[in-house]
């Protein structure tokens, strides 16, 4: 499985960005998704994450209620809406698959496959 994430940019505080990621292999219900970011000299944090069917979501409080993940597996394609953007969201964004364990963990290592970022930028 290759991810391929797209969507940063450059906006305003109180605006809204759409990330995608688009998968190359099929990961229908095989894999749980998640958005984490890393901001410069920071860890990588999760952000939001979605099961394999979609029927359940995550968010961490910093997130909840501004961002929304949500996946069309037909599509092979992940989303993350982003509304009321602040510049604390400034970080790249990344996509990951989960094929094993529980169905979604803060711990970037216990994703199996990654996108290779698309930068948010959220000026003040």
């Amino acid at each position: 499985v290759q991810l391929q994430a797209s969507g940063g940019g450059l906006v305003q505080a109180g605006g809204s960005l759409r990330l995608s990621c688009v998968a190359s292999g099929r990961i229908g219900s095989s894999y749980n998704m998640a958005w984490f970011r890393q901001a410069p000299g920071e860890e990588r944090w999760i952000v939001a994450a979605v099961s394999r069917t979609g029927s359940s979501t995550y968010y961490p409080d910093s997130v909840k209620g501004r961002f929304t993940i949500s996946r069309d597996n037909a599509k092979n394609t992940l989303y993350l809406q982003m509304n009321s953007l602040k510049p604390e969201d400034t970080a790249v964004y990344y996509c990951a698959a989960k094929g094993s364990g529980t169905w979604y963990s803060i711990t970037p290592r216990s994703y199996d496959y990654w996108g290779q970022g698309t930068q948010v930028t959220v000026s003040s």
